[in-house]
């Protein structure tokens, strides 16, 4: 096979996301451990399982990246790889997968890609990957473009709890206590691959109106664009803020999807991540 893309759990793909003989796909998972159970981020996951042993657990909840040899697994068989990953800044996925490109016979057609993001903002750029590799563009300009692409993505987010991601120091302490603040709903935002408070706000309702600003401010042209809205049991919030974006902008689609393990784990029921 002369392509392959791959892409960690955190991207909330399945592994039949993309199906096509002359490329290949592969979703490499994250492992979740809950107390003395472990949980693995793969097609099989039952998220509402998983969230309601979070729950209920008093003991320590962790995640954990895959080897370099599970990235290695997927590296070996094709002509030419690219692999997203989560935010290094968040997850040991990005090193992980250059340890196993280092390991490659084949290391010069390998592209790893920190997405410097993580859920729907992966699925944009494997989307992005899958267009240029059948468009038959050559690896050194699918490259190219990609990493500019990267560069151009935003995530936007709404949590209702930071818990595991405060235990599991996925966010500087000044940014987590003002998070856990009780009478703010903070506005969050992806910055060079760290978590980042860009309003705070008071209600459920304001949040959502400066969300839906904030793409304007931060994508001016969102024609062509594709917007995709995340959420964490949160389907009914997720489908009013899609109709709020579609009344504001001009995105050629909308996608909403459910946050699988990864990232269910970290947002906790209740979350909403914007990518665009």
């Amino acid at each position: 096979m002369k392509y392959r893309i791959c892409v960690d759990s955190s991207s909330n793909l399945l592994s039949n996301y993309i199906v096509d003989d002359e490329v290949g796909f592969n979703v490499i998972p994250l492992t979740i451990r809950v107390g003395n159970k472990e949980y693995v981020d793969n097609d099989g996951l039952n998220v509402d399982e998983l969230l309601k042993d979070v729950e209920s657990s008093k003991e320590a909840c962790s995640s954990s990246c895959p080897s370099p040899q599970d990235f290695l697994n997927h590296f070996e068989d094709s002509e030419y790889v690219i692999c997203v990953t989560i935010s290094q800044k968040l997850s040991g996925c990005y090193n992980s997968a250059c340890v196993a490109k280092d390991m490659s016979e084949n290391k010069d057609n390998i592209l790893i890609i920190d997405s410097k993001l993580t859920a729907g903002a992966m699925r944009l750029i494997v989307d992005k990957a899958y267009q240029l590799i059948k468009s038959g563009k050559e690896f050194k300009e699918i490259t190219e473009e990609l990493i500019k692409y990267r560069d151009s993505i935003q995530l936007l987010f709404v949590l209702d709890k930071f818990d595991n991601l405060v235990k599991n120091g996925r966010m500087s302490k000044v940014v987590a206590f003002i998070a856990q603040l009780a009478a703010i709903k903070p506005l969050c935002y992806g910055d060079e691959g760290e978590i980042k408070i860009k309003e705070k706000i008071r209600t459920f309702k304001g949040v959502l109106k400066r969300l839906v600003h904030n793409i304007g401010v931060m994508c001016p042209n969102t024609k062509g664009r594709t917007c995709v809205i995340s959420h964490t049991q949160n389907k009914e919030n997720a489908m009013l803020l899609k109709t709020l974006i579609e009344e504001e902008y001009e995105f050629d689609s909308i996608i909403v999807e459910d946050n699988r393990g990864l990232c269910a784990f970290y947002a906790l029921s209740g979350g909403l991540l914007v990518s665009f």
